[in-house]
């Protein structure tokens, strides 16, 4: 595992704007998600369109320490061969700094019977239980093992059964996870108010692809029958709707006609209801986005639901636009605890807002921001971090940006190809 090092991002701030193209990556959250269902066969997988990220790397390290044979075969492909997996144990230091390393469990137990991980990490946004796919694995004949303080899990099952699965709150990761198990199970699984993310349809069609039985993914019920065994298959990986966000707030802010490219648009269309109350020009075609900074902006109110809603992954990028909006604005975010703890680093850089609580932020605006030295907490406050810093009045050093390169490839490159001040220093 790549040690954590002291690189940092430093920008200068500046109301030039931003022109030319910036093109989205693959998606993090679907590419993790085919690695992890790649355990589910011995034949082999190609995936394509992998973005050149740390929790990319960091799965691909899980899977090769389980058995998995990895090869590199184009800039942007593996040829993945799972047949030689035996060890059910994920690593336990790779596991606790990737939380989509929980994608594994439900394909080791599937494939070998038991699975034994710890606690998974990644950002610090807050309780993110795992007690749904604990429970959900329960009702599918399994049975689970604490151990460590409640840190520690080994599960174990002999055959997986089909069963009637209720999700009490709409978790991705878990209607993923669950999936992926029940594709091996016997009989049929139903998953109810499951997430309906358009990941979860992609993830679905790839195992169809490979020989499952999965109908209804994308919607809040999804049948599983299960199979034997799977054969081979190839996933394409679908542009990164959270990038593509992400580039189009940047867009907002500063854009002169910037063009957001290989990205869905029908993926972010609340996002995109947003910006276009909030007085930002937008352009629409079947794979970009034209956007521009209008003459002022107008303040909004967000609520974050799943989705189709305004993305919890998307909040914290959007938080910079509240500051340059006349007027009052606020911030409501539904999905995890302590996801606003960003918005300090915002206040000390002039940002005028008022913490109501754990979940909701009023915004006193326009406010002129001032460059500072900050740390990414995590990948998308880290990101935010970079779209003040490029809005703000002086220079801005930001520290941690492994944290940002977990779910951004080389975004001080595609940021400085549209004229934005961005460099990273050791």
């Amino acid at each position: 595992m790549r040690a954590i090092n002291g690189e940092k991002f430093v920008i200068k701030g500046s109301t030039e704007r931003l022109k030319g193209t910036l093109p989205v990556r693959g998606s993090k959250n679907a590419c993790l998600k085919a690695l992890a269902a790649a355990v589910l066969t011995d034949q082999p997988i190609t995936i394509k369109n992998i973005p050149l990220i740390e929790d990319v790397f960091r799965m691909r390290e899980l899977l090769e320490f389980l058995g998995a044979k990895i090869k590199k075969t184009g800039q942007r492909s593996f040829l993945i061969s799972a047949g030689n997996v035996k060890k059910s144990c994920l690593d336990f230091k790779i596991a606790k700094s990737l939380r989509a390393s929980v994608a594994l469990t439900g394909p080791l137990l599937a494939r070998l019977g038991t699975v034994s991980f710890p606690f998974p990490g990644g950002c610090v946004i807050g309780k993110r239980p795992i007690d749904m796919f604990l429970n959900g694995f329960e009702k599918m004949g399994a049975k689970v093992f604490i151990k460590g303080r409640g840190n520690n899990f080994t599960i174990k099952a002999k055959a997986l059964k089909g069963a009637e699965i209720f999700f009490r709150i709409a978790s991705v990761m878990a209607t993923e996870t669950l999936m992926m198990a029940a594709t091996l199970a016997q009989g049929r699984t139903i998953l109810r108010n499951a997430a309906q993310e358009p990941e979860i349809a992609d993830l679905a069609d790839f195992l169809n692809s490979c020989g499952a039985r999965v109908k209804g993914a994308g919607t809040g019920t999804i049948v599983i029958n299960g199979v034997k065994k799977l054969g081979p298959g190839i996933f394409n990986t679908p542009p990164d709707r959270i990038e593509a966000g992400s580039f189009t707030i940047l867009g907002a802010l500063l854009g002169d006609k910037l063009r957001v490219v290989n990205c869905e648009p029908l993926h972010i269309l609340s996002l995109i209801e947003h910006l276009e109350s909030m007085g930002v020009s937008l352009k629409k075609g079947k794979d970009w986005l034209e956007v521009s900074r209008p003459r002022y902006f107008k303040p909004v109110n967000v609520k974050t639901r799943e989705y189709p809603g305004f993305p919890t992954d998307l909040q914290a990028p959007f938080s910079v636009l509240l500051t340059q909006a006349r007027g009052i604005s606020s911030l409501f975010e539904t999905v995890y605890d302590g996801r606003l703890n960003y918005i300090n680093d915002l206040i000390r850089m002039g940002a005028n807002v008022i913490l109501c609580d754990a979940h909701r932020a009023i915004f006193h605006g326009q406010t002129c921001l001032k460059g500072r030295e900050m740390e990414a907490p995590d990948l998308r406050a880290g990101l935010t971090f970079i779209l003040a810093a490029l809005i703000a009045k002086g220079k801005s050093i930001i520290h941690n940006v492994y944290n940002i390169d977990r779910g951004y490839e080389k975004i001080e490159e595609r940021l400085r190809n549209a004229g934005a001040a961005i460099e990273r220093v050791v």
